[in-house]
């Protein structure tokens, strides 16, 4: 029997299974039906006109499909429904102004996760029936109507639209909210995600006392919270972050006593957390606050909050320790972070307590001491970040015990001892970064250890060992053996041990003479070097950073640290590089960028613009370099951190930087009154500027050419790894000396990581399997194949457009992709003498930038 063929057939649910193709148009003569759903499939094509031949229907669910296209006129001429639902699918267009008239017995009305669009129908304002009203993800615009003679309203849904005026200003937005005082029966309203402007009116705090729900956030709202809102005694979720409140958490939010989800954070609220209200939201599972100005001390009374799971504090100005009560919260299961405040004190032995905590940030505060051993008795632990701290002693070994510990991070504080060799033991770990601490001993093998590119340790001077690419320093052989007592021959001993001495001290005599006679040289040099570029003192520098606040930190390299500021004698942003001079090489490194940017000018080199060497406020020697800011960051965020931009770089914005990068080491290998070798080219050492123009830095470790092939034997030994593991031509690794060929390997490796997207460290590049073979295998053939996904994406009408139809839109895209790896290729073969120069790369990216700019083709 087919379906046509039941005529009497009135109720027809055909939900939650695998159906696909088109509703079949059968269905439409099916004219006893009253109930319709094909809910929860995935059914394609759009509703026809036929569906106005179901007079009897009083329900029609068609939601979580794959419809499409524009409603029938003759839908909203179905005057018998009672529920409509077509939530999740692609429907568009905008609604029938008087639909709501024509459609007067609606109850409950589902257009969510669609792309509908236009205003709200203002005939709205009639549907008294009206009990559930959603159109929540859609494209709606404009004010919404007065929605007063709702009163069976229940859920009033219209989140992440267009609505309201766009302004911070506005008072017209809020107008509904005086409208919706009058439905006794409302228990649900999202507005968050829209263009809503203005001050919260105090009316707000009108609204139905059996409102549980109310979500604000992402809008434009302005002003204080209004102590009204507090009226809203039965409210178990409020949610009016990422707005622009200001002035203090009013002392009304005390009311909430059935509050299990409260969001607050991404305003400009101020003043101190009031300790009454904590003290009364014993509900509590969710708390956000961060990102506010808040100050003062976490309230104690945090302790009377037994149901938390989750607290964000973050990015705030508390201070004071952090209290054993929120420590005591065993409850806590999801996170705790107050991560970027002013918090003093030790880390509690309480933190234990957290035994089901699985996110702990404490990171960039003031916390001082040890860790204590008994954290780890928070076994569900899954990401620990201690980062940013002053905390001192031993990494405790009990760290071991976090079986399904994923995230370990304690860069930059003073810890000391070896890394505990039980650590190997955490299988689940997949980053660790003790960078920037006073670590030594013997780096761990096993585990994450064994892993190079999962692992941070810079600035540990005395680690020794581990894995070959930590290339770390080999520790000495263990002393197995045990010294003989003396028991003869002890006169001849002393002698023996006099002499020695006296022969010991005369040579320590003579070195120490030597050493000063060596640092007045030194002096002079670095003098020398510094005097021809502009000096700013160590104050204007620690001024311009606010104390090289960790806000204004802006990244770490291997020889010191970056900060943003605004000196008083440049009207615009600066970095403020800080060489950190227990670092080996620093100050090697300081004289060395010095020399290279003393006499060098380029439009694609970061400009230094002067340099300070001093003395800090502690009497210590102090050396820093002032450089123009980049507002678009370094290549390497582009091209593998910039996801949460949602943007990418193009083909031809890529073109324009390797051109940028080439005109740049063109420069420095022929245009200079003495050639100079860059040694460390890598995308996070080419920054982009406000018009994407790239500007190559970093000059730590570069070389005159001269100096190089003259007869300064210490110029390559000193060096030790000559760059950046990836980027370092393979005949540096075996005592080879410096040169623009080695330069023109890491132009290639670079160019073919922007091709690819993937960086020469990939974890899939082992066992002498790299980036340059990943290439050749598929060159020219498949390297479509391999070509990064996000190169050639492309908005065409707000459509993605495929690579495939990318060339086909420009046939040179091809051609000119070829070209690029062809160059990448050429310039990172292992044989320095094979490799093209940099006069013939230019040619060849002139060739391709012409081509490129030829829409023919």
């Amino acid at each position: 029997m087919e379906i046509h063929s039941l005529a009497k057939l009135e109720f027809l649910n055909v939900g939650k299974n695998n159906l696909t193709g088109r509703i079949p148009p059968s269905i439409w003569n099916l004219s006893s039906l009253t109930v319709l759903s094909f809910a929860y499939n995935y059914l394609e094509g759009n509703i026809p006109e036929e569906i106005g031949l179901l007079k009897n229907l009083t329900v029609i669910s068609v939601s979580q499909n794959r419809l499409s296209g524009t409603l029938p006129l003759s839908l909203f001429n179905m005057s018998s429904l009672t529920d409509l639902y077509t939530a999740g699918n692609q429907f568009h267009g905008s609604l029938p102004t008087n639909m709501f008239t024509t459609l007067p017995n609606l109850r409950q009305f589902l257009f969510g996760s669609n792309q509908y669009s236009g205003p709200i129908p203002t005939s709205i304002s009639n549907a008294s029936r009206m009990q559930l009203f959603d159109i929540g993800l859609n494209n709606f615009v404009g004010q919404i109507p007065n929605l007063r003679k709702l009163q069976d309203l229940f859920i009033f849904a219209v989140d992440a639209n267009h609505l309201g005026s766009n302004s911070s200003s506005s008072g017209d937005d809020w107008e509904f909210i005086k409208s919706l005082v009058n439905c006794s029966k409302l228990d649900i309203v999202f507005v968050q995600d829209n263009n809503f402007g203005g001050p919260l009116p105090k009316f707000i705090g009108n609204l139905s006392t059996h409102l549980s729900q109310l979500a604000m956030a992402s809008n434009l709202i302005s002003g204080k919270i209004p102590t009204e809102l507090g009226n809203l005694v039965n409210l178990i979720y409020l949610s009016i972050e990422d707005n622009l409140l200001t002035d203090v958490i009013p002392e009304s939010f005390s009311k909430f006593q059935k509050m299990q989800e409260l969001f607050l954070d991404e305003n400009k609220l101020s003043g101190e957390i009031p300790a009454a209200i904590l003290g009364n939201l014993s509900q509590l599972s969710l708390l956000d606050l961060s990102d506010n100005l808040l100050v003062g001390k976490i309230p104690s009374t945090i302790g009377n909050c037994k149901m938390l799971q989750g607290v964000d504090f973050s990015m705030n100005n508390l201070s004071g320790a952090i209290p054993t009560e929120l420590l005591g919260l065993s409850s806590l299961s999801i996170l705790l972070n107050l991560s970027h405040n002013s918090l003093s004190g030790n880390l509690p032995p309480e933190v234990g307590l957290l035994r089901n905590i699985g996110m702990l940030d404490i990171s960039e505060n003031h916390l001082s001491g040890g860790i204590p051993a008994k954290i780890g008795d928070c076994l569900n632990l899954e990401y620990l970040f201690l980062d940013g701290n002053s905390l001192d002693g031993n990494i405790p070994s009990s760290l071991s015990s976090l079986k399904g510990l994923l995230q370990l991070d304690l860069l930059r504080n003073n810890l000391s001892g070896s890394i505990p060799q039980e650590l190997q033991n955490i299988s689940a770990l997949e980053w660790f970064n003790v960078s920037f601490n006073n670590l030594g001993g013997e780096v761990p093998l096993l585990g994450i250890f064994k892993n190079a590119s999962r692992v941070s340790l810079t600035g540990n001077d005395r680690l020794c060992g581990g894995v070959a690419k930590l290339n770390l320093r080999l520790c000495p052989p263990k002393d197995v053996k045990k010294r003989k007592h003396l028991t003869h021959h002890r006169k001849l001993i002393i002698i023996i041990f006099s002499i020695a001495f006296l022969l010991l001290l005369s040579f320590v005599l003579t070195f120490i003479i030597y050493k000063l006679m060596r640092k007045r040289q030194r002096k002079a040099s670095t003098d020398s070097t510094i005097e021809q570029l502009p000096k700013v003192s160590y104050q204007e520098l620690h001024h311009a950073t606010d104390g090289f606040s960790g806000q204004n930190l802006i990244g770490t390299g291997g020889v010191g640290f970056v900060y943003k500021g605004r000196l008083n004698s440049e009207e615009r942003i600066v970095a403020i590089k800080v060489l950190n001079l227990q670092k080996k090489g620093a100050h090697k490194s300081f004289i060395a960028e010095c020399n290279a940017f003393r006499n060098i000018r380029h439009r694609n080199l970061v400009k230094i613009i002067t340099c300070c060497s001093s003395v800090d406020h502690k009497g210590n020697d102090f050396k820093a370099i002032v450089y123009e800011f980049m507002t678009n960051g370094s290549l390497e965020e582009w091209l593998h951190q910039n996801a949460e931009l949602q943007r990418t770089l193009t083909l031809e914005e890529r073109l324009e930087i390797v051109f940028g990068i080439a005109s740049a080491l063109h420069y420095l290998h022929h245009d200079c009154e003495k050639p100079i070798v860059h040694c460390d080219l890598k995308p996070s050492n080419v920054l982009l500027d406000d018009d994407m123009v790239a500007h190559v830095s970093d000059f730590g470790i570069a070389r005159l050419v001269s100096t190089i092939d003259g007869n300064s034997n210490n110029q390559t030994s000193s060096m030790g790894i000559k760059g950046t593991i990836g980027y370092t031509p393979p005949e540096y690794g075996m005592d080879s000396q410096l040169s623009t060929e080695g330069d023109m390997y890491s132009f290639g490796i670079l160019l073919l990581e922007m091709l690819t997207g993937r960086r020469p460290t990939d974890e899939m590049f082992k066992d002498g399997y790299n980036l340059h073979n990943y290439v050749k295998i598929a060159f020219p053939n498949n390297i479509l194949e391999i070509v990064d996904a996000t190169l050639l994406s492309m908005e065409n009408d707000h459509v993605a457009v495929t690579t495939e139809v990318a060339i086909h839109l420009h046939p040179n895209v091809e051609r000119c992709l070829s070209s690029l790896f062809k160059i990448g290729l050429s310039c990172s073969v292992e044989s320095p003498r094979e490799r093209i120069n940099i006069k013939q790369v230019i040619t060849e990216l002139n060739i391709i930038l012409k081509a490129l700019a030829d829409p023919r083709g």
